[in-house]
């Protein structure tokens, strides 16, 4: 299992607008191959910064998969706009607790 982790920065007064495209976006990301959970959670001091975590079973399922498909295009089209600067993509191995 691989963990997808992004800061996601929205450019000021857009927190509300991006919410709701990221609902309009989460079922794009939901249905792929590979695919496991996602959750995006806001931060408690900056209301236009976001931490995404996406669970994947392999770093190839987002990086060959989601990110060359037409569902990635229209996640793009979706959200892109919204970051500023865009956000830096990190993969993270099992957890060190996982059995």
């Amino acid at each position: 299992m691989i963990l997808e982790h992004a800061l996601l920065q929205v450019r000021p007064g857009q927190s509300e607008a991006f919410e709701a495209a990221m609902a309009q976006a989460r079922p794009l990301i939901a249905r792929q191959p590979g695919f496991h959970s996602i959750d995006v959670r806001p931060h408690s001091g900056n209301p236009e910064r976001y931490l995404l975590l996406v669970t994947w079973d392999r770093m190839e399922s987002h990086r060959d998969g989601f990110r060359r498909s037409a569902d990635y295009q229209r996640w793009r089209a979706l959200l892109h706009a919204f970051y500023d600067p865009m956000p830096e993509i990190a993969y993270y191995g099992a957890s060190i607790f996982d059995d």
